[in-house]
């Protein structure tokens, strides 16, 4: 079942690179109390997700913390430390967006968004979203109809929304 808005995210792990290694970050300690503007991407360095979503989340960095958001995600099906290379590659991590690796799709899985397409080489991944998160509730929730696909999970659509 995919998630509607009003439900609260579950509980899930992701990991994170930093200075001491791979650390898992709780969905819970997320988002306790805060505005999180998360998206999520098929896979790091994918041509739609590397050109397009990441950098228009990079633009809508300073409108976001205009409109009280408190944090910036980008979630993958990727190791994390693909994800903190590709924070890097994109300027994502010097716009300050948090690069969480979801690398057994378990929090992709438990909201219903995750999919297969084996002759391209994805497997277990994410479908293409943006969501509005208050305090661990779903606020706003846009999905793209088509994988290669981004109009309504852009930052700027997500600007508009809240």
């Amino acid at each position: 079942m995919t998630i509607e808005i009003g439900q609260k995210l579950p509980e899930a792990n992701f990991i994170e690179l930093g200075a001491e290694g791979p650390a898992p970050v709780s969905v819970a300690d997320l988002t306790a109390g805060k505005k999180i503007a998360l998206f999520a991407v098929p896979g790091a360095f994918t041509p739609t997700c590397h050109a397009k979503h990441v950098p228009s989340f990079v633009g809508a960095a300073e409108d976001l913390a205009g409109k009280g958001v408190d944090e910036i995600v980008c979630v993958s099906v990727n190791d994390p430390f693909v994800m903190k290379a590709w924070g890097e590659a994109t300027g994502a991590a010097a716009a300050g967006i948090r690069m969480l690796a979801d690398p057994e799709s378990s929090f992709t899985k438990a909201i219903g968004l995750d999919f297969t397409a084996p002759p391209v080489g994805l497997l277990s991944r994410s479908q293409r979203y943006s969501m509005f998160i208050e305090d661990g509730v779903v606020k706003v929730l846009n999905v793209e109809g088509s994988r290669g696909e981004v109009t309504c999970s852009l930052g700027e659509a997500l600007v508009d929304q809240i």
